[in-house]
C-alpha cells in the first residue's frame, strides 16, 4: 500500500518524538516510525532522568542551552507536566584532570551563565556528602536540572498525537530512496509512504535507515551502565541538599541525588564496550560496576550499596558533536543525532529539524553540527570523546 504525507519522522526515541510533536503542533501532516514499541529499552531514551545544564566545554554549546531551557519551559507549559527540577550542578576538576577547565569557566563567562568557582573547603562545607582530592575545582551552576527520560518522551508523543500525528510503532523502515523533486520515498513491511520531507533521528540505527541514499556517519555505538545505589541516610542525598555532578576526567563519572525514589544515581561516562545494537546484552557488567563502585566509595562515601543496573546505549560521533542537518546530496532528508548528550537539548532538536524541513534555515547556528563536517568525512581525524 501507498499512502502520501507531507513529513515522515523516523525514530522515536526523545530527538524524533520532539520533531513530530513539533511538525504536528504547527498543523503540519506527519508520520512517525518507530522500529521497537514505543517507551522501549533498547535505545538511549529510557529509564528515569538525564541532566539539564548549561555548563559546556564551548560558547556555541552553552548558546544552545539557553535554548534548551526555554524550549523544555515551552514543553511544560503545553503538556500540563512538571519536567524540569532545578537541584544545580556541579563540575568536579580534580588535580591534573583530562578535561579542561578553562574551556568551561571561558565559556560560560563570554555566555554569561552564572557560576561560582569553589574550592575543596568551600564545596566540603556546602556539601558534605563529597570528599574531594585536595586541589579540586569546583564549578556550581545554581540552574542546572533533571529531566524525565522515559515520561518527557512520552509526553512528547502524547502531545503529537493531541495535535494529529500518527505514530506507528514496531515498523522498521526497510528501505529510503530519494525521488528528487517528487519527495522521499519511506519503505515499511506494509506501507511505503512518499513524503516531501525526511527527519531521520534513529540514532544507532541511523546508518540502516539511510544506507540507500549512499551515505553515512561514522559511529561508535557503547553499551552505556548507569547504576542506583541506596544511601543509608537518603535525605542527605534529597535533591534540595545534593546536587547534580561530573567528574571531569578521564574516567569521566556523573551522578544525580535523589529524584523520584531513595536512591543515587551513578555512571561512567562512555565506559562501556561497543556493540551492535541488534544483538547486544541487556546485562549489567561487573566489571564497570566494580570500577563505579570504587569510585562512589571514594567520593560519595555515603551513597551505600548498588541495587540495580540498568543499560542504553551510547552513539557517538568521532568529536561527539550532533548531527544536525541534511543528508550531503539529500537537501529532503535531514538527520538528528545527539552523540550521546542530546536529551537535555530534545525540544530543541524538535523545533530545529522543524524549522529546517519547512524553510532550509533556523535562528541558531548549526555550523559545527553539518553532516559534512570533515569529523565525518575525512579519513584520520581524531576521536574525543572528553569535554
Amino acid at each position: 500500500m501507498n499512502e502520501r504525507v507531507e513529513y515522515v519522522v523516523v525514530g522515536l526515541g526523545a530527538l524524533g518524538s520532539a520533531a513530530a510533536y513539533e511538525r504536528a503542533q504547527r498543523g503540519a501532516e506527519v508520520v512517525g516510525l518507530e522500529r521497537f514499541e514505543l517507551g522501549h529499552h533498547r535505545g538511549a531514551s529510557h529509564d528515569s532522568s538525564r541532566i539539564l545544564r548549561h555548563s559546556y566545554h564551548t560558547p556555541g554549546y552553552v548558546q544552545l542551552t539557553f535554548d534548551a531551557y526555554d524550549d523544555w519551559d515551552r514543553l511544560e507549559r503545553a503538556s500540563g507536566e512538571q519536567l524540569v527540577t532545578t537541584v544545580g550542578g556541579l563540575d568536579l576538576f580534580p588535580p591534573g584532570c583530562a578535561i579542561r577547565p578553562d574551556d568551561y569557566v571561558s565559556s560560560m563567562t563570554v555566555t554569561g551563565v552564572g557560576f561560582e568557582a569553589l574550592d575543596v573547603a568551600a564545596a566540603g562545607e556546602r556539601w558534605p556528602q563529597l570528599r574531594l582530592p585536595t586541589g579540586t575545582l569546583v564549578l556550581h551552576q545554581p540552574r542546572a536540572a533533571i529531566v524525565p527520560a522515559a515520561r518527557g518522551t512520552a509526553a512528547l508523543q502524547r502531545l503529537a498525537r493531541e495535535h494529529g500525528g500518527t505514530l506507528r510503532d514496531c515498523c522498521p523502515v526497510l528501505g529510503v530512496r530519494d525521488l528528487g523533486d517528487s519527495g522521499v520515498e519511506v519503505v515499511t513491511g506494509s506501507v511505503t509512504y512518499l513524503c516531501r520531507r525526511l527527519v531521520v533521528c534513529a540514532d544507532a540505527w541511523t546508518n540502516d535507515v539511510v544506507a540507500g541514499l549512499g551515505w553515512s556517519v561514522p559511529l561508535a555505538v557503547l553499551q552505556q551502565q548507569v547504576t542506583y545505589f541506596a544511601p543509608p541516610e537518603p535525605d542527605e542525598f534529597d535533591p534540595g541538599r545534593m546536587p547534580l555532578w561530573i567528574w571531569m576526567d578521564d574516567p569521566s563519572f556523573y551522578g544525580f541525588p535523589c529524584y523520584g525514589e531513595p536512591t543515587v544515581k551513578m555512571s561512567e561516562d562512555c565506559g562501556g564496550p561497543r556493540v551492535d545494537p541488534e544483538s547486544r546484552s541487556f546485562d549489567a557488567d561487573p566489571a564497570r560496576l566494580s570500577v563505579l563502585r570504587d569510585f562512589a566509595a571514594r567520593v560519595l562515601p555515603g551513597s551505600g550499596p548498588p541495587v540495580r543496573s540498568v543499560t542504553c546505549l551510547y552513539t557517538l560521533t568521532p568529536d561527539r558533536d550532533f548531527v544536525l542537518g541534511p543528508v550531503p546530496g539529500h537537501d529532503s532528508v535531514l538527520v538528528g543525532l545527539g552523540a550521546a548528550h542530546g536529551f537535555k537539548f530534545a525540544p530543541t532538536f524538535g523545533r530545529l529539524l522543524a524549522d529546517l524541513a519547512t524553510t532550509g534555515g533556523t535562528s541558531a547556528d548549526l555550523a559545527a553540527f553539518r553532516p559534512d563536517r570533515p569529523a565525518l568525512t575525512e579519513t584520520g581525524q581524531p576521536v574525543s570523546w572528553l569535554g
